[in-house]
């Protein structure tokens, strides 16, 4: 078989499983909805092979978008780990036949703790499934492997059925991006909602000129500052403009007398502006999308200073 076939013979069969789920989103999964938002406890997801790595992906979904939840293998659950599972805990079980030797152990030990059990399982008619209180169905006919062995269509359908539940449990906890960023401090994702300009710009640099300044001490000054630009103001601190290594060039390029220009004549009116207290991201984006590489920053009417494109690559947020 030619192997493009074969890898979109997968793509297929694994988008048709997903497509097939939309059913077994019913009344019984708003319940178990309900069940994990109203839980005083955490919500505790198990399994075993294949099912234990999806399990332990779901639960980081749901850590970062506001559901409490821990992983607990089911190996490891009836040799010691079942201490995990507290009185107000809600458990998962993730299981593609549901009768594997573990789970069939570990799920009357669950009922004997007196947890509310969820089985997301593809056999209807399992241990599993005939013995949870709540059954999510991750269905499928048969695996994307040309051996229908192979754990691929199973997992990616528990996957999908993973992410519907933290997706639904995030809108209704009203999980807003600034929640987001609380849980992600360190990522890039997280610096893109929480990171400011004030956060990242130089305040040690407030680089200006008054307009009659000459276009000698105008060069000078944007050189000191090493931000590539340097912003006019008026006697009254008004922003009148900026004048940027580009606009330097562009006079000399037009061949004009610079002894007989002042910092007026050569300034870009109406300079892009940002508040300090703006995401550095959006600051950012209005560099992008005008091919800039500085933005004024403001607090309220006042000038306080350049943020640099170099400032927000530093810190990583794109």
């Amino acid at each position: 078989m030619n192997l493009k076939d074969l890898a979109i013979s997968v793509i297929d069969k694994e988008a048709k499983a997903v497509e097939k789920l939309k059913p077994y989103v019913n009344d019984e999964f708003v319940e178990i909805l309900n069940l994990i938002y109203g839980s005083k406890g955490r919500l505790i997801i198990t399994g075993i092979g294949k099912s234990a790595i999806i399990g332990n992906k779901i639960v980081a979904t749901l850590n970062s978008t506001g559901t409490p939840s821990i992983f607990m293998h089911a190996a490891d659950a009836i040799h010691g780990d079942l201490g995990i599972v507290q009185q107000d805990d809600v458990v998962l079980c993730i299981s593609k036949s549901g009768n594997t030797p573990e789970i069939k152990v570990l799920v009357p030990l669950i009922r004997r703790m007196g947890n509310k059990l969820i089985a997301m399982v593809s056999n209807a008619e399992s241990y599993l499934a005939l013995h949870s209180d709540y059954v999510i169905r991750a269905t499928v006919d048969e695996e994307a492997c040309p051996n229908n062995l192979a754990p691929t269509s199973s997992t990616t359908t528990q996957l999908v059925m993973g992410d519907a539940l933290a997706v639904c449990l995030l809108k209704m906890r009203g999980f807003s991006p600034e929640d987001f960023a609380k849980y992600h401090p360190g990522g890039s994702l997280g610096k893109r909602l929480y990171l400011t300009v004030d956060d990242v710009y130089d305040k040690e640099l407030r680089p200006w000129v008054q307009p009659k300044e000459t276009i000698q001490n105008t060069i000078i000054n944007i050189s000191q500052n090493r931000l590539g630009a340097t912003v006019v103001l008026g006697d009254n601190d008004e922003l009148m403009g900026i004048i940027t290594d580009g606009d330097v060039r562009r006079m000399v390029e037009k061949g004009k007398p610079m002894d007989s220009l002042a910092a007026a004549d050569i300034m870009s009116r109406n300079p892009k502006v940002v508040q300090k207290s703006e995401l550095a991201v959006n600051a950012f984006s209005i560099m992008e999308k005008n091919k800039i590489t500085s933005v004024v920053v403001m607090d309220g009417g006042k000038y306080v200073g350049l943020i640099h494109i170099h400032d927000v690559l530093r810190e990583g947020i794109v």
